[in-house]
């Protein structure tokens, strides 16, 4: 058997676990947080008045940087061959992800405007690699949005007409 003490230690270890461990299963985004390491992008929603759909791209510019900023993907149901992304500090569109190539075009400075319909399409690049993490120093560069978690733009077959 336990002495007091011993048993003692051992409830109190055990209610530090259970708060801990509630904690981060009661915050989401902490335990996405916690799980995703450097970066990682979010579900996606819809936007009804404007008719896309956007993703959070979370990131920490360094390794060490307390907690995330973050971009936004934005894919357009009449142009599903791109993800767009949105930097909403600078307000500006700085490129795209071309879900056929699986390549990024990262658009010259002079190129980033606020509407998609004021950058035209020759200012788009040639897909390549995936531009570094926003902010970094260190090379690290950002994770391709996975193709297979965009929303689909197809209507049920069993929706009313």
């Amino acid at each position: 058997m336990f002495s007091r003490t011993t048993r003692r230690s051992l409830v109190f270890g055990l209610l530090v676990a259970l708060t801990l461990g509630l904690g981060s299963v009661a915050s989401r985004p902490a335990a996405a947080n916690y799980l995703a390491g450097r970066h990682y992008y979010s579900g996606w929603s819809y936007h009804p008045r404007s008719s896309y759909y956007y993703s959070y791209y979370y990131y920490k510019p360094y390794s060490s940087y307390s907690g995330y900023r973050h971009h936004y993907c934005v894919y357009y149901p009449t142009r599903t061959r791109y993800v767009y992304y949105y930097n909403p500090v600078r307000r500006v569109y700085w490129g795209r992800y071309d879900l056929e190539e699986k390549g990024y075009s990262l658009l010259a400075e002079e190129d980033r405007k606020e509407k998609l319909e004021d950058i035209p399409e020759k200012a788009f690049p040639k897909p390549g690699k995936m531009p570094e993490i926003p902010d970094s120093e260190d090379g690290e560069r950002m994770l391709p949005i996975d193709p297979e978690k965009l929303p689909s733009t197809k209507d049920p077959k069993d929706a009313p007409k």
